[in-house]
């Protein structure tokens, strides 16, 4: 495999094959044998439809349940027909969402202690189960949500703000659920594989706390609605923390994480000849800063005449700025990519790959994109100046007519960015 687009392409498949629900989920699922009562399957998330249809196989008719993912991503054949699938929107969170949330704390209330609850989650779960906090209304969370999204903020930090302003998250679905036993399954999407962010942790304790969300909100200026800034505020009903006895029967297991993911990847690529270098699976900051340190560490490794391939994950952000001439359209990896890009000049020999291993990089068709050494010449060539692109957060765009987008549509997976360069 010497072509460095087609190889890219491949990491970036094997990464996404290591942490599908298929290969990923079954080592993890109890023994229907072992549970006297009933099995109640909830979930939410990227994979949670394809989570379901493995949970599904493995219980047969012994489980029951629901769990809500984003549309498009159904899951890859038949789901058991005792398993309820609602598709919601993603990243801002719609009324099918809501009442999906409204329909699994009912499902987990009331069970007994010879039942058994398993949750499974992955990325996307923050949006998908969205249950507004008392005296709240979905048009509120949606307003702070447009707003951190289009901020900067952290996936940390936003979900720490969302657990605050939810009925469901936070650990809040776990005491629902309490004194009943609760086995959460998850795939990791965020930077340092924490419990309490993915999803914005349901049925784990919280350690944020309502000053932590007031915190965050001032950070980015976020100041509306006036009823989101008055709730958390008034700091009342504060997110389980670990000593709470309502979650003496919620257990956790991480089934997929972003380093398995890289690993795959990295074995490829040694495969083909290039050294791995691993900067690490839980990358944060602005997608175009990343994006020009990682040009100069490869342009700095190219010089010392080595032949590598460098690898991250994480989740970078995207900020939109305020008097731009143009905003387009484009997720964080495309506009990793085109920050890369712009950065390499057209230095011979590196091309890179980012993309989101959900298949959907934010809110565009698209899972990220892939640049070569004569990306920036052939835009040149179709009267595209990369760099105004990328001030305009036009990198769907700058890619669309190159030619250079990743298409993949969902995978029924997400361990969220994933990036490749490789140095020739």
């Amino acid at each position: 495999m010497n072509d460095q687009r087609e190889l890219l392409r491949a990491m970036f498949e094997a990464a996404v094959d290591a942490v599908v629900p298929a290969r990923c989920l079954p080592p993890f699922l109890p023994d229907a044998a072992s549970v006297a009562g009933d099995i109640v399957v909830i979930g939410a998330g990227k994979a949670a439809a394809e989570m379901a249809r493995i949970a599904g196989q493995h219980f047969g008719s012994r489980a029951r349940g629901l769990v809500v993912t984003r549309y498009g991503h159904t899951a890859d054949g038949p789901v058991s027909p005792s398993i309820d699938v609602v598709e919601a929107s993603h990243p801002v969170p719609d009324a099918a969402g809501q009442q999906a949330a409204a329909r699994m704390i009912d499902m987990v209330t009331g069970l007994g202690q010879d039942d058994l609850i398993i949750c499974l989650l992955s990325g996307g779960g923050s949006a998908l189960l969205s249950a507004p906090a008392a005296g709240l209304t979905l048009a509120d969370k949606q307003a702070v949500t447009g707003a951190l999204l289009r901020s900067g903020a952290t996936i940390s930090e936003i979900n720490c703000i969302r657990k605050h302003l939810s009925a469901v998250k936070g650990g809040r679905l776990a005491i629902a659920a309490a004194p009943t036993p609760l086995l959460t399954l998850a795939i990791s999407d965020v930077p340092g594989d924490d419990p309490a962010v993915i999803a914005s942790g349901p049925t784990v304790a919280d350690p944020t706390t309502f000053k932590d969300a007031e915190d965050f909100l001032l950070k980015y200026g976020i100041s509306e609605p006036q009823k989101v800034l008055d709730h958390i505020r008034a700091a009342r009903d504060e997110t389980p923390t670990a000593d709470d006895p309502g979650l003496v029967n919620a257990q956790f297991q991480m089934i997929a994480t972003p380093a398995a993911a890289l690993k795959a990847a990295a074995d490829l690529a040694r495969d083909a000849g290039y050294l791995p270098v691993m900067l690490g699976d839980d990358l944060e900051g602005e997608s175009r800063d990343v994006a020009a340190t990682h040009a100069t560490l490869a342009l700095d490794y190219q010089a010392k005449g080595k032949r590598l391939a460098i690898l991250s994950g994480g989740e970078t952000t995207v900020t939109i700025r305020d008097g731009a001439a143009s905003i387009g359209r484009g997720g964080p990896n495309a506009e990793y990519a085109l920050g890369l890009a712009v950065a390499l000049e057209g230095a011979h020999g590196i091309s890179a790959i980012a993309c989101d291993t959900d298949g959907i990089d934010g809110s565009e068709d698209n899972a990220g994109a892939i640049i070569a050494p004569d990306s920036v010449k052939r835009a040149l060539g179709q009267g595209l100046k990369a760099r105004e692109y990328l001030e305009g957060n036009d990198s769907y765009g700058f890619f669309e007519i190159l030619g250079d987008l990743v298409l993949t549509g969902p995978t029924r997976t997400n361990i969220n960015d994933f990036r490749a360069i490789l140095v020739d």
